[in-house]
């Protein structure tokens, strides 16, 4: 007798599209998810939309912390961090199933993120150290050396997505200590 129960696995496997979905802006705006997953559209771009994101995002901590200063304090930023983390688990988790890849490019909510956390730690600082910031975390996320690789493989889904940025943004922050330091 067969079982008629698909297993956890070929229920994960089948919430994928059999056939991988373009990110289109319509596709964007049928979901809030797809909406943040693709950085409001900054993912959408059809030039290194990883990077693109990263530029979005850190523009966007820029404008968010000169216009609302007394505010976005540190801890108010780390909480937004947070739950933006969490949120973003969630957007990428369900636009990967629905285009059918599960890390697409396009998606670049993670990114921000991670930019985010490098920009919480760097500011205030010149736009020389925010730049070079800015570099050293497109250099980790783009060559995901180990053991962010590693983990990429290992976690997939939402959280795989989103913490291999987390742990490039942190070996950024690292690079910044140490050049302090010397």
């Amino acid at each position: 007798m067969t079982n008629p129960e698909p297993s956890v696995t070929e229920a994960a496997d089948s919430s994928l599209s059999a056939t991988p979905r373009k990110p289109t802006a319509d596709f964007m705006l049928s979901h809030p998810a797809h909406l943040l997953a693709f950085g409001f559209g900054s993912g959408l771009s059809r030039w290194v939309p990883g990077t693109i994101g990263t530029l979005f995002g850190w523009l966007l901590f820029h404008a968010m912390s000169v216009r609302w200063p007394e505010v976005l304090t540190p801890p108010v930023w780390g909480l937004l961090i947070v739950v933006g983390f969490v949120i973003g688990v969630w957007a990428c988790d369900r636009t990967g199933r629905a285009l059918g890849v599960p890390d697409h490019g396009a998606m670049v909510w993670d990114e921000i993120i991670a930019i985010w956390l490098v920009m919480l730690f760097v500011t205030p600082a010149s736009f020389k150290a925010q730049l070079a910031a800015f570099l050293i975390f497109r250099f980790f996320d783009m060559t995901k050396l180990p053991p962010i690789r590693q983990f990429e493989q290992r976690f997939k889904g939402g959280f795989g997505v989103m913490a291999d940025d987390i742990i490039a943004a942190f070996f950024t922050l690292l690079v910044l200590a140490l050049w302090r330091f010397w």
